[in-house]
């Protein structure tokens, strides 16, 4: 109930924030008539067609917010003609001959006084709105998207987004109530209802152009979330107090968007270590890895780690190696290692990637393909990399969140192995990594990990803003630390920007040793060259892993690029990588 409360108030702040002022010449249009057959309508209709749209879109990916962009062509095109009804009513009868019956409605609806219009015009005109209505994506709506990203599609995802909604349809009911009595007296006192009527067709066309040049999604979000993402969070903080631990929200696929990824500091293992609960199904992966399906009564007699992951996710690529090493040491001895690939990004689905990607991290261990998150809500897990420790009669015995605390978590494989009764090695494991699998410097580590997709992208510095799903010409920022911005064509999308024009960069001014940056090729998997340059000159002996001396590297495949790794003194530095051919898919920068 605390969630539902949450999601209905997010919806009623929308009122204050500017991404709301696109639809209100649309509700106010109607404002001078009786509210129960013609504001309620119209306000029901945005409703439901909102939380419909948003649930497909969390479910269903990318195809759904395509078919969205045929529902809005269609909405400003009938929205437009509202307008033009309004502004010139004498044009009404020659609009609509060539329309069906509802644009005949709408026509006639539009000409009767206050008393007049149906029930059914308002509606449709309500689910025009809601098919236009691009709410800003603050903290309440991303914690509501993030959880039907992840928890897959059921009935309770689409009434939080419901609620949603109908927090925004009770504010704009309020105002819809009142605008309508100040025409209603505007009317009887001066006779300006003509007037009024046209100046509501003046205020419908211009949203209809502001909608239609997708200034509803760049100019208005980035105003809005300055002035309301602080209220939603305040009002989240108060209900839903933050864990205290050191971590980052984030939203995986569109697609998506309330997991951590980073550290959380794990208790040190008692002598007797607790039982937490039993081994839950390892049932719904789409495919397995380099094993045959398994399960947890097969699995008896074994203790077995399992270890949650996802491929382009550096916090994972630090952990792998003391993984990799504890199957190598123990696998014999009684240990089964099971890697779970929950995906993040969308590239991160394909069988194909991960397999490749498997195959680079030499994992030899089995691998659960889990792209519906099946095995991830069965165990309860929120974190990237996760690792649940199970004992020989099927119970977790222990759990630990993020890298670090590898020791601690290698003298727990190894208690358990003793309690089954196993000849256990002694010692710990040395590990030796390099490229993105060595541990992070986290003393000189001082920037964010940060997202390129307007759905989690912070601190974004290019003038105006990021345009949202469309092309946009922007111009290098002069960024402060940890502020970025993009140069060149690009159309950025939820999860990515892609680049459409070569030539194209991305500038970061940063401060810490590594850098890296999730990148995929273009569409047709041709190879994007790039340049990567340090305060504007080559990195040197700088360059990461995946990068020449010159700042030279590739882009192959979709994943997580080392692009530079310091070799002096840890200072702010300006980054920039030049894309030399067009099509690039940049998704997300993290540091160590």
């Amino acid at each position: 109930m605390i969630l539902f409360l949450l999601a209905y108030l997010g919806g009623v702040l929308t009122i204050v924030s500017p991404c709301i002022l696109p639809v209100l010449p649309f509700v106010f249009a109607r404002a001078d008539r009786p509210f129960l057959k013609n504001g309620l309508p119209l306000l029901v209709g945005m409703a439901m067609t909102f939380a419909l749209i948003a649930t497909l879109a969390a479910f269903g990916g990318g195809w759904a917010v395509q078919a969205n962009e045929y529902g809005r062509d269609a909405a400003i095109l009938l929205l437009a003609i509202f307008g033009v009804v309004l502004l010139f009513p004498s044009l009404a009868d020659w609009l609509t001959r060539p329309l069906v019956a509802l644009g005949a409605r709408l026509s006639a609806s539009t000409e009767q006084g206050g008393a007049g219009g149906s029930v059914g015009t308002s509606l449709v005109l309500g689910i025009a709105t809601g098919l236009l209505w691009a709410p800003c994506a603050g903290p309440i709506l991303g914690l509501i998207l993030t959880g039907a990203a992840l928890q897959g599609a059921n009935l309770r995802t689409t009434l939080l987004l419901a609620a949603y909604a109908a927090g925004a349809a009770t504010s704009l009911a309020l105002a819809l109530i009142v605008g309508g009595r100040i025409f209603a007296a505007m009317k009887r006192s001066l006779g300006v209802g003509e007037w009024i009527r046209r100046g509501l067709g003046v205020a419908v066309l211009a949203a209809v152009v502001v909608i239609a040049l997708g200034l509803d999604t760049g100019f208005l979000t980035q105003v809005s979330v300055a002035g309301t993402a602080s209220l939603e969070q305040g009002l989240l903080d108060r209900v839903h107090p933050p864990k205290q631990q050191p971590s980052v929200p984030l939203v995986s696929n569109g697609d998506q968007e309330n997991m951590l990824k980073g550290a959380k500091p794990a208790a040190a293992p008692k002598p007797a270590l607790p039982v937490l609960g039993p081994f839950p199904s390892l049932a719904g992966a789409a495919a397995w890895l380099n094993s045959p399906p398994l399960d947890p009564a097969a699995l008896k007699g074994k203790v077995v780690l399992i270890d949650f992951w996802t491929y382009s996710c550096i916090n994972c690529l630090r952990a792998i190696p003391y993984v990799r090493a504890w199957w190598a040491k123990y696998k014999d001895e009684g240990l089964m290692v099971i890697g779970v690939h929950s995906p993040e990004f969308a590239f991160e689905h394909d069988i194909d990637n991960v397999k490749k990607a498997v195959a680079n991290l030499k994992i030899t261990y089995p691998v659960a393909i889990d792209n519906a998150f099946t095995i991830w809500r069965a165990f309860d897990n929120e974190y990237w990399p996760a690792h649940y420790f199970i004992d020989a009669e099927g119970r977790i015995r222990h759990e630990h969140f993020g890298e670090g605390d590898y020791d601690e978590s290698e003298r727990v494989i190894q208690q358990l192995l003793a309690e089954a009764g196993n000849k256990v090695a002694r010692g710990l494991v040395a590990v030796s990594a390099s490229g993105a699998e060595a541990p992070a410097d986290t003393v000189e580590d001082k920037s964010p990990e940060t997202y390129i997709g307007y759905f989690r992208a912070d601190n974004f510095a290019s003038p105006g803003g990021e345009i949202h799903d469309a092309p946009h010409d922007y111009v290098a920022p002069k960024a402060a630390l940890n502020e970025w911005g993009l140069t060149g064509d690009w159309t950025v999308g939820m999860q990515h920007a892609a680049l459409n024009e070569k030539d194209g960069s991305i500038v970061y001014r940063f401060h810490a040793r590594d850098l890296h940056l999730v990148l995929g090729p273009a569409k047709d998997d041709k190879p994007v060259h790039f340049r990567v340059t340090l305060d504007g000159a080559p990195p040197g002996e700088s360059h990461g892993s995946d990068i020449d001396a010159a700042g030279n590297g590739v882009v192959r495949g979709q994943r997580l690029y080392q692009l530079i790794r310091q070799s002096g003194p840890i200072k702010d530095r300006t980054f920039e990588i030049q894309f030399l051919d067009p099509g690039v898919e940049a998704y997300a920068f993290t540091f160590g």
